[in-house]
């Protein structure tokens, strides 16, 4: 089942002389459970295109499916609503709030929906998370790896229809950054998450069912790695 699918995205920046296109005309769409890498070199529109994926950024034309919803047809509002509880979204510099602690930043979205806190899946997300004797640590007690291990509890806590990283693993150590991807790749296999993941480190993106590379806002290449779930083919 196809969960996103972004139909002739384009995205311009300044007018004239001065107007630069980030992206131009990407089309493609993403199954279920599927891990996609997406690479290209800085400028490329990679980041550009994870924004509007996100529902951060709104594209110049073209259209975002996520679960048959186009999110830029949403009121600012329902847009809001719709990113907290479809959307996680993973950053190399963590986004936390610093006044909140571990359980407070990874239970966020759902609480500013006004819901009740959905006890269980907290403590569940804290120990997969590896977090257990962390969880009343604000964000400035806690290392780079334990930060970014939060922000992804945060994504997940609400098991979105799709979780969208830009460079995750860039603010940290190989060991660090190693222990992240081995933790998304494991939410993405046990528990079927879908994963969009933007990365320069080609190693980390061959870890991927699917890469696809930009350049000058184009899709160059769209190679299938592995069988979703599988083995590498």
């Amino acid at each position: 089942m196809e969960i996103l699918r972004c139909e002739n995205l384009s995205k311009l920046y300044g007018s004239g002389n001065t107007c630069v296109k980030a992206l131009d005309g990407v089309s493609f769409g993403v199954e279920a459970g599927e891990f996609v890498s997406i690479v290209g070199p800085s400028g490329s529109g990679k980041s550009t295109l994870l924004h509007i994926l996100g529902g951060v950024d709104k594209p110049t034309e073209g259209k975002v499916l996520i679960g048959g919803t186009d999110i830029h047809g949403l009121s600012e509002n329902k847009l809001a609503i719709f990113r907290r509880r479809q959307i996680g979204l993973i950053y190399q510099f963590y986004n936390l709030l610093p006044v909140l602690n571990v359980d407070e930043n990874i239970a966020l979205p759902h609480l500013l929906d006004g819901r009740e806190l959905d006890r269980e899946r907290l403590n569940l997300i804290v120990e997969q998370m590896g977090l257990t004797d962390r969880r009343n640590n604000l964000p400035g007690q806690l290392s780079g790896g334990q930060q970014q291990r939060v922000s992804i509890g945060r994504a997940l806590y609400n098991r979105p229809a799709i979780v969208l990283a830009d460079e995750p693993t860039g603010n940290l150590d190989r060991k660090n950054g190693e222990e992240i991807i081995r933790l998304l790749k494991k939410s993405n296999r046990n528990q079927k998450q879908t994963l969009l993941l933007i990365t320069h480190d080609e190693s980390i993106a061959l870890q991927a069912d699917r890469m696809i590379s930009i350049e000058d806002g184009r899709i160059t290449r769209d190679e299938r790695i592995r069988m979703t779930g599988g083995e590498g083919l």
